[in-house]
């Protein structure tokens, strides 16, 4: 069986066009494990939210600027606009004792809702009007 030249190289060209045109498609299309590791991740961030609560603390009280906030990780930034050393506690964590004038990042994970108790724990400051509830939904 002879095969010209002509005729190898009209196949080859044919088959090339073929290969290059099911890649240009494959390509073109999302694959089902593509679309669902991006709605995967989609997911995932929706849970995986931040939200940020400025806390302001001074004699003897802080002011948050949330109330409430969802399940998830809860950055506080609390500043010391008081005269004297404050913290901030909350769900078993706590910042430094905080000059004034300085501030603290404190990082709380809240898995279930509830109400959770914040206060300072310098001695006399709660009791003096430093502590709060954080409702968390």
């Amino acid at each position: 069986m002879r095969i010209s030249l002509y005729r190898l190289a009209a196949f080859g060209a044919a088959f090339g066009f073929l290969l290059g045109a099911a890649n240009a498609a494959a390509a073109s299309q999302p694959s089902q494990k593509t679309t669902a590791d991006v709605a995967d991740r989609s997911q995932r961030s929706s849970h995986a939210s931040v939200t940020s609560v400025a806390v302001v603390a001074v004699e003897f009280r802080f002011r948050l600027s949330k109330k409430s906030v969802h399940r998830g990780t809860v950055v506080f930034r609390v500043v010391n606009h008081g005269k004297v050393a404050h913290d901030f506690k909350i769900a078993g964590r706590k910042t430094p004792t905080i000059k004034p004038g300085k501030s603290a990042v404190l990082r709380v994970v809240f898995r279930k809702a509830g109400r959770y108790a914040y206060l300072c724990t310098i001695p006399g400051h709660a009791a003096a009007g430093m502590k709060g509830v954080l409702k968390v939904a």
